[in-house]
């Protein structure tokens, strides 16, 4: 082990190669809570969490464990489960969220179309606003799991109808999100165009 009088001991997590502590400073500094994606084997854990002076503090957690009690019965490791559960997290943080949030892959790689990203398009589908660009979200197809097996797509979509209360459409924008409002009528007389105010001007000379 190195030694000296200027040689410092990293952190413990540092050493053990379990937190990146320079992406996390770039991260705190958003002063956006985060929106952390962790991944094992069979699941995908999504929480949002805020910095706060005595530690972290969640806002609002989701597994891919819970999605059994909403009428989910297939694997969880797949990127239907990762896109389920960050709707069900994006839920549950609706309304502590008035800025949105900021990923945090920890030391996950950011692969276009992976599980990441899955969890992240149900944040967003929640209603939630996270920084992103849209090459790396998964293709809807692979959202609605229609590589995963027959069936799969309605089941997603029951679930995540389960879930939003029937304001998701999986693969799709939330159920009225894009509308633009209908025009207000003007309240006086419309004000002349410049071609208008020119004719006008060489009338007068």
């Amino acid at each position: 082990m190195a030694s000296g009088p200027r040689y410092s001991v990293p952190f413990r997590r540092r050493r053990e190669g379990r937190t990146d502590y320079r992406s996390r400073r770039e991260l705190l500094r958003s002063r956006l809570p985060r929106l952390v994606v962790r991944l094992s084997n069979r699941n995908t854990i999504v929480q949002v969490i805020e910095y706060r002076p005595e530690g972290d503090h969640v806002l609002a957690s989701a597994t891919t464990l819970e999605l059994a009690g909403l009428g989910w019965d297939k694997p969880t490791g797949n990127l239907p489960g990762a896109y389920l559960a960050g709707l069900l997290a994006g839920t549950r943080a609706q309304g502590r969220l008035p800025d949105g949030a900021i990923l945090d892959l920890g030391l996950l790689p950011p692969v276009p179309g992976s599980k990441v990203f899955a969890a992240l398009k149900g944040v967003l589908d929640a209603g939630v606003k996270v920084p992103h660009g849209t090459e790396v979200l998964p293709p809807d197809e692979r959202l609605r799991g229609t590589h995963v097996g027959p069936g799969i797509p309605e089941l997603v979509q029951k679930v995540a109808t389960t879930i939003s209360g029937g304001k998701v459409t999986v693969g799709g924008s939330p159920k009225g999100a894009g509308k633009k409002p209908a025009p207000k009528a003007p309240d006086g007389p419309a004000a002349p165009s410049l071609e208008e105010q020119l004719s006008k001007r060489k009338t007068k000379s």
